[in-house]
């Protein structure tokens, strides 16, 4: 018998598999944590803050003394007439020093109300580390807490789609016949349904009532139950190969059951392709969820996603004005569905019993 394989020192000692399980780590950490490291509510707005620019932090007061780190209280001045532009107006009578551990917006963590948040002020003023949206809310902390819906939607997705696959194309391998016809034509009429129209119209039919988060998981719990046929085929050629080789004939004379044969001996076989498979799925939820929210099908304001804080850039005078509204978001999905990309081609390496 093997070894054990060092599951973990490989994904260390191989570059793609480390650097995208250090790159989604973070995100998920990042998310997880959104309540302490969010310097604001994601949900109040700042009176007068609308389209806040980056807030600058200053490290000396107006007359040249240092003072350490500190912001002032900023909003937005009137729109000029003439050019169009809104200057800011900025109180220097209120500095707000900076500092870590600061108390702020209360939330609730594994069932204890706490209120000191990573990094905030001790004043009037605000620290948008990304500036303010329309309304005077502050992007950075509705970055993070819409990491929270977008990054879970992946999960929720496999969770239903690879269970689902992985059974239905066991029980067609392994039986054959007109079980494995049967589920074979399902599988293809399911494969004939673009999934993106399938989205849209789930999204337009569902009931005006629910919560936007309760809405779009149960679009994706809808078409996960679409998605599994690409996985269910795969894994009916591996059984179908698998089911002959000696160690499963063994067993079969030796008395065991059917279920023990599927469990057992058979279906771990597909582990490998099922486990890249997973982390490359995930993506493809992540980015439905960006579709349908960017077209005002999915996550709904005032609740944050990464799909709806894109939206933004369906205006063109935020595209050009504010364009750190537009990035943070659009750079968080690449970054995540690279990391995805690199750990799934990682595991690859590591699982294919090919590589030495």
């Amino acid at each position: 018998m093997e070894p054990a394989v060092n599951f973990w020192g490989q994904i260390n000692h191989n570059p793609l598999a480390r650097y995208g399980a250090m790159l989604l780590a973070i995100f998920y950490l990042t998310a997880l944590g959104a309540d302490f490291i969010a310097p604001c509510d994601p949900y109040s707005f700042q009176s007068g803050g609308s389209l806040l620019p980056p807030t600058q932090v200053y490290w000396r007061n107006p007359a040249g003394v240092w003072v350490g780190p500190h912001v002032y209280p900023t909003t937005q001045g009137p729109v000029d007439l003439t050019t169009g532009e809104r200057h800011l107006r900025v109180d220097w009578g209120h500095p707000s020093p900076l500092g870590f551990f600061v108390p702020g917006p209360s939330y609730h963590w594994l069932g204890v109300s706490l209120n000191y948040h990573l990094v905030g002020t001790t004043g009037p003023g605000q620290l948008h580390l990304l500036g303010t949206d329309e309304q005077g809310r502050d992007q950075f902390s509705r970055l993070l807490f819409g990491g929270r819906v977008s990054l879970s939607i992946g999960l929720v997705g496999i969770l239903v789609t690879f269970p689902l696959g992985l059974v239905m194309g066991g029980i067609a391998g392994y039986f054959g016949g007109w079980v494995d016809a049967l589920v074979m034509r399902l599988v293809e009429v399911l494969l004939t349904i673009p999934s993106i129209y399938l989205l849209v119209a789930l999204a337009a039919v569902l009931p005006p009532g629910l919560s936007s988060t309760q809405r779009f998981l149960l679009i994706v719990l809808i078409t996960s139950l679409v998605r599994w046929a690409g996985l269910a085929r795969v894994v009916r050629g591996q059984v179908l190969s698998t089911k002959t080789r000696e160690f499963v004939q063994a067993s079969q004379v030796m008395g065991a059951s059917t279920m023990r044969l599927l469990t057992r001996h058979i279906l771990p076989q597909s582990a490998t392709y099922v486990i890249i498979s997973a982390t490359l799925a995930i993506p493809s939820f992540i980015e439905a969820e960006a579709v349908l929210s960017l077209i005002g099908l999915g996550i709904q304001d005032p609740d944050p996603s990464w799909g709806n804080l894109l939206a933004l850039a369906t205006n063109a005078s935020i595209l050009v004005l504010e364009p750190w509204l537009v990035w943070p978001p659009a750079v968080a999905i690449v970054l995540t569905v690279l990391g995805f990309n690199l750990l799934g081609d990682g595991l690859r390496d590591i699982l294919d019993p090919r590589t030495p």
